[in-house]
């Protein structure tokens, strides 16, 4: 799905393509935040909102919880997941680089740099989505430390909650 929205739908236009992938992945972590908590009482707060994230959301997408949480105690929280398996084994189609020229070249780590970003747009708004239904609004970013070397793929998500 994100590839075709890369590729295909918004090719010349990354930053559409990442605001759309993005409110997928909203409404992906909105409607599975809403199925994971079903038989649970509300949240009381943003800290328990957040764990719950870490451990049984995380879980459920990846069987695995995330490896660290981290909080300035004034709101900001930064998830750490070591192999964050979207984007731990991604690979490039190589048919679309047969040819390996200078312009080629660049083009294609370009979109190596470019697709793994995608996919942490829609992971960002999974995130959003399911904490938004939590009852907190926030923004959600991705920190993508070792892209496009993609071995480790370790990533942080650093979520700040919206005041007001």
């Amino acid at each position: 799905m994100v590839s075709m929205y890369c590729n295909r739908l918004y090719a010349n236009k990354p930053e559409l393509a990442a605001s759309r992938i993005d409110a997928i992945g909203y409404q992906v972590g909105h409607q599975l935040s809403e199925r994971y908590t079903m038989e649970r009482p509300r949240f009381t707060d943003h800290l328990d909102a957040i764990k719950f994230i870490c451990k049984d959301f995380w879980s459920e997408l990846f069987k695995k919880q995330i490896d660290n949480l981290k909080t300035n105690h004034r709101g900001t929280f930064v998830l750490q997941d070591n192999r964050f398996r979207w984007v731990s084994r991604m690979s490039l189609d190589p048919s679309e680089n047969g040819d390996l020229s200078q312009e080629n070249a660049e083009a294609a780590e370009n979109k190596a740099v470019q697709e793994p970003n995608m996919h942490l747009h829609f992971s960002c708004g999974v995130i959003k989505g399911a904490l938004h239904n939590l009852g907190i609004a926030c923004a959600v970013s991705a920190d993508p430390s070792q892209l496009p070397a993609l071995s480790a793929a370790n990533i942080l998500f650093v979520i700040l909650p919206k005041v007001g």
